[in-house]
C-alpha cells in the first residue's frame, strides 16, 4: 500500500510538473499566436479596405481631370478677358439688384503661384439695404468662381447706404 501511495504521489507530482514546465507555457504561446493572428487579420481587413478606396479613386481620377477642365473653362474666364468678364458680371449683378452703377478697382495678384490666378476686386456700391444685400449674394452665387473676402456696410448721401466689398475672381493663366 505504500508503494501505491508513493506511485499515487509520484504522479501526482510528475503530473504538477509537467502542467508548469509543458503545458501552461503551451497554453501562454498559443494565446499570444492567437492574438498575434487576430491582429494580423485585423491589419488585413484595415488594408484591404484602404486598397478599395484607393481602386475607387484611381477609377476616378481620370473623370477628375476632365471635370477640372471643365470647371476651368466654365468657371474661371481666362486672363485675358478676366478684366472685361468681371467688369459686365459687376454691372449685370448690379443692373438686377437695382443698385447704382458701383466704382470697382482690379488688383491681379502676382504673389501667389496658384493653378488659378486672383483678380482681386475692390467694389464700392450705393443703394437700399436690401439692394445691396441682393448685389452683395447675387456675386456670391454667380457663376464664374468668386470669393468674397470682405463684407462691410457704412452710411452713405442723402441716408443711403454703402457697400464695401473686396473679392477674388479666379482666373486662368
Amino acid at each position: 500500500m505504500r508503494i501505491a501511495e508513493t506511485a499515487g504521489l509520484g504522479l501526482v507530482v510528475l503530473d504538477v510538473a509537467l502542467y508548469f514546465a509543458v503545458y501552461r507555457p503551451l497554453g501562454s504561446q498559443v494565446a499570444s499566436e492567437q492574438q498575434r493572428y487576430a491582429e494580423a487579420r485585423q491589419t488585413a481587413r484595415e488594408e484591404q479596405v484602404r486598397v478599395d478606396r484607393l481602386k475607387k479613386y484611381q477609377a476616378a481620377l481620370p473623370q477628375a481631370g476632365k471635370r477640372l477642365e471643365d470647371f476651368s473653362s466654365n468657371h474661371a474666364p481666362s486672363r485675358r478677358r478676366g478684366f472685361s468678364a468681371a467688369a459686365h458680371l459687376i454691372r449685370r449683378v448690379a443692373d438686377a439688384a437695382g443698385v447704382q452703377p458701383p466704382t470697382v478697382a482690379y488688383r491681379l495678384d502676382t504673389k501667389h503661384h496658384d493653378p488659378l490666378e486672383r483678380l482681386g476686386l475692390e467694389i464700392s456700391a450705393a443703394g437700399r439695404y436690401r439692394d445691396l444685400l441682393k448685389f452683395a449674394h447675387a456675386l456670391e452665387t454667380a457663376n464664374d468662381f468668386i470669393l468674397v473676402r470682405e463684407f462691410s456696410f457704412a452710411p452713405g448721401d442723402n441716408g443711403a447706404l454703402s457697400l464695401r466689398l473686396v473679392a477674388d475672381l479666379y482666373l486662368t493663366p
